[in-house]
């Protein structure tokens, strides 16, 4: 770490024991599950952060989480460990890498674009906001005031990311700078992987998905992920061209997202199958329900009459499986039928698309109508999340597994370790929790904890808006003293509260 974040973690320990009276939970007694971390391992690679310096950094940079069970809280504070093993002081400042290792097609400092969605995502919720700011910083300008050279190697959910980032950060500044650079990028994205038909299109490797049931590494597919990603880019343009009063862009842009998303719900959408599925460039469609047919609702993007889907997400035959979700339905012929560990995306569960699943899931509970799933679908595809990210006994999170033994198909490969590819803790906070990320001085949590589930949780030292958030549920009231039920507290003072575990609103 740089003199300058020494100071910063100093003056930050500092604040947080002259505020201690605003918080819940107290930090070390969190502490073991680090000491264990470090105990389980001989560090491979060590960056900015070592692990010997691991608890210093993440007691004054994470929100923390308590609950009942202990394999959620224990994968809470392992996945926080992780992603600070992946940030790197670069020379143009701090960096999130993807893999520890040095990867021969990666861009500057080991960069990759692929999971840079996943990486804003998750690590919004840090409190200090130079790691991201740098990050995205030298994403878009780090090749001498241009983006990267490799920004666009992988299709990408950025402009959408780094919006969502600010409903957490509210920095207005550092957002309304990015929009020339999100808007020149979506033009790069235009010109490069767009249709005559106004689809876009790529090969299946460069979404990051090598080997699918549906395409192949040369294939010029019109796929639900890039055409999903790019309308949640130009809703997210467009909402920033809104803050800066730029109407005619903003204006622009929401017509851009208008016609991809009549263009996926009428070119994308299998009436057959009631699902989202690859069109091959001349047109047909692949018959394939993927994992990737999920992804429209984290956006959302379709209508409530496409649902139906969803059911796909409890069927063993789908893409239920014992250790998680498939990438693609185990009825498929081609299911699993590429070989093994090479990275094939033919149906194998790989953290990057439970992720986005469940993303996606959280957002169909709390903005749709419909009666595919529910909390409880929800609160047990998470469990199983968390108990796949297990290796010999241990925490682990790595790039893929077997469906049904749970096995991670890299085995012991080094590259695979500690893979920065996925979120974990974001589906935690705005989706288990169910702190809904606003534009506006309401702050929303709805939990999607089934009420027999859980009789308390807090989640506590969150900043939002630049307040310190905590979110109580206390069932008989006995675990935290502080009276009955579901409250909000800002700034360690209760602003609103139910005895239910429902949906609460209340204004900073």
């Amino acid at each position: 770490m740089t003199k300058r974040h020494l100071i910063l973690l100093a003056f930050l320990a500092f604040s947080a024991s002259l505020f201690a009276q605003q918080y819940v939970l107290k930090a070390d007694n969190f502490k073991h599950y680090i000491d264990y971390f470090n105990r389980m391992e001989t560090p491979n690679i060590e960056q900015a952060i070592p692990n010997a310096k691991a608890w210093d950094w993440m007691k004054v940079n994470i929100p923390l989480f308590e609950c009942p069970q202990d394999n959620f809280e224990e994968m809470y504070y392992f996945r926080w460990w992780t992603i600070r093993k992946h940030i790197k002081q670069t020379p143009q400042g701090y960096a999130f890498t993807e893999f520890l290792v040095n990867r021969t097609y990666a861009d500057k400092y080991n960069l990759i674009s692929s999971a840079l969605g996943h990486h804003i995502y998750e690590a919004r919720w840090i409190r200090d906001t130079s790691y991201l700011n740098q990050y995205i910083h030298l994403w878009f300008r780090g090749n001498e005031g241009k983006p990267l050279k490799k920004l666009r190697a992988y299709s990408g959910w950025n402009a959408d990311a780094i919006y969502n980032r600010y409903l957490v950060d509210f920095d207005k500044k550092y957002l309304l700078d990015m929009l020339p650079d999100l808007t020149a990028d979506f033009a790069g994205w235009e010109a490069e992987k767009r249709h005559a038909n106004g689809l876009f299109w790529q090969f299946d490797v460069r979404d990051g998905m090598e080997e699918t049931v549906s395409g192949g590494r040369k294939d010029k597919n019109a796929r639900p992920t890039i055409n999903s990603y790019m309308y949640g880019n130009a809703k997210a343009i467009s909402a920033i061209a809104s803050l800066a009063g730029k109407t005619d862009i903003a204006e622009k842009f929401r017509l851009k997202a208008d016609t991809i998303k009549r263009l996926v719900e009428e070119k994308l959408w299998s009436a057959r199958d009631t699902f989202f599925e690859t069109h091959r460039a001349n047109g047909d469609c692949a018959n394939a329900r993927e994992a990737i047919g999920f992804i429209p609702w984290y956006f959302n993007l379709p209508d409530n009459n496409y649902s139906a889907a969803w059911h796909q997400v409890t069927d063993p035959l789908g893409f239920l499986a014992p250790f998680g979700l498939t990438t693609a339905e185990r009825r498929h012929p081609l299911f699993r039928t590429h070989g093994c560990c090479k990275c094939e995306w033919d149906g194998a569960v790989w953290p990057f698309a439970t992720a986005q699943t469940l993303t996606a899931m959280a957002n169909l509970l709390n903005n749709y109508q419909q009666n595919a799933v529910d909390k409880i679908d929800y609160f047990n595809l998470l469990q199983t999340y968390v108990e796949s990210m297990h290796y010999r006994g241990r925490p682990y999170v790595g790039e893929y597994l077997d469906e049904k033994t749970g096995y991670w198909l890299k085995g012991d490969e080094e590259r695979s370790r500690y893979y920065n590819h996925s979120t974990f803790n974001d589906l935690i906070i705005s989706g288990l929790v169910g702190l809904r990320p606003r534009p506006d001085n309401i702050i929303e949590i709805n939990p999607l904890i089934p009420e027999d589930k859980w009789d308390w949780f807090c989640l506590d030292k969150l900043l939002y808006h630049g307040k310190n958030l905590t979110i109580i549920w206390d069932k008989t009231g006995e675990k935290y003293k502080k009276g009955k039920g579901l409250q909000i507290l800002v700034n360690g003072k209760k602003v609103a509260g139910t005895d239910k575990l429902a949906r609460l609103t209340a204004t900073l």
